[in-house]
């Protein structure tokens, strides 16, 4: 596990992803749809779920509104109306660097 934390979080639209730098110099881009298909909250993943599943989001979706939770984490509020799911810096690090895998 990483100890660096997300210095810069930036929605992309025009090629669909969020932008993601990390204070050690890191720099990943993740898609929309691989952000809220890999939504890690209870809702979307179960409440005792092992590993993380993709799950595709029914429509084309987009981040309204993208929140830090405290020191460790952001918040995405969906165009779906989809809010709950807490991103920790540690598994957007783990998605980004993953992303020839999980598309």
């Amino acid at each position: 596990m990483t100890t660096s934390f997300l210095s810069e979080v930036k929605r992309q639209p025009e090629s669909r992803t969020v932008k993601l730098v990390w204070s050690d110099g890191f720099t990943g881009e993740c898609p929309y749809d691989t952000l809220r298909g890999y939504c890690p909250c209870a809702g979307c993943q179960g409440h005792w779920a092992q590993e993380i599943q993709y799950h595709a989001p029914a429509a084309a979706v987009e981040p309204l509104r993208i929140e830090p939770v405290g020191n460790y984490a952001i918040s995405i509020h969906w165009s779906d109306g989809h809010a709950t799911g807490i991103y920790r810096f540690d598994y957007l690090r783990d998605l980004c660097s993953r992303q020839e895998e999980v598309q």
